[in-house]
């Protein structure tokens, strides 16, 4: 896939490889800012996988309705359904959607943090790269150009950042979940639960990076090019 841009007369073509090195070249030059961003990224992801992770082992523990386990459960202040009553069940039932309710609210958060820092980080990047892009616009390069190569700047701190976020909230809920419920936590481990929930933090971590980065992008493709070369940045 090419892009055709006119320059002085000729024709430039722009592929998606160039895309990838240059994006791949500015994240190693700006390493330290890379880490900052990914960073907020690893944090919230793990905060995110830690609350699911967290669920599926709990829901897997009460699903065994082992008299042992649910004793276990109940030790560590959590809800079972296997209370005597009706009453009682619904209760139960009743604490477990308020935990749930407060546990959205606080990933709700902590994924709009995330992206802010995104965007906050994108934005700096720009600003420190006013003569690249003016340069780059100038050879020729089109605004959907300059776009893909932020977009593609912030994949990649996405995908490292969610990846590192699950392999730390995994790990954090695994060390606690084996000091509250011992053995039972592999006994029972709910590993199609985790993937879905792994899954589903890369989707999320993918999408809040592209989100993040989506209004510096578009900034920077708006740039003028003769503006762009005037700055002392």
């Amino acid at each position: 896939m090419t892009e055709q841009a006119l320059a002085g007369g000729r024709t430039i073509s722009l592929p998606m490889s160039k895309a990838l090195e240059i994006s791949l070249r500015s994240l190693k030059i700006r390493f330290g800012r890379s880490l900052i961003t990914t960073s907020g990224i690893v944090l919230a992801i793990a905060f995110l996988m830690s609350v699911w992770s967290q669920n599926e082992i709990i829901a897997s523990l009460r699903n065994a309705n082992k008299s042992e386990i649910n004793l276990e459960l109940q030790k560590n202040g959590v809800e079972t359904l296997t209370a005597e009553g009706a009453a009682a069940s619904e209760q139960a039932l009743a604490r477990l959607a308020e935990e749930s309710s407060k546990q959205t609210w606080l990933i709700s958060l902590s994924l709009l943090v995330c992206v802010v820092g995104i965007a906050n980080a994108m934005l700096m990047s720009v600003t420190e790269r006013y003569r690249e892009i003016g340069t780059m616009k100038c050879l020729g390069a089109l605004d959907s150009f300059i776009i893909k190569l932020f977009l593609l700047e912030s994949t990649f701190q996405g995908v490292a950042g969610t990846l590192a976020g699950i392999v730390v909230g995994l790990t954090m809920t695994m060390t606690l979940a084996l000091l509250d419920y011992g053995m039972f936590v592999f006994e029972y481990f709910p590993v199609s639960g985790i993937l879905r929930s792994a899954l589903a933090a890369i989707v999320s971590g993918t999408m809040l990076s592209l989100i993040g980065a989506m209004l510096p992008a578009y900034k920077a493709a708006k740039m003028e090019p003769v503006e762009a070369m005037r700055s002392d940045t």
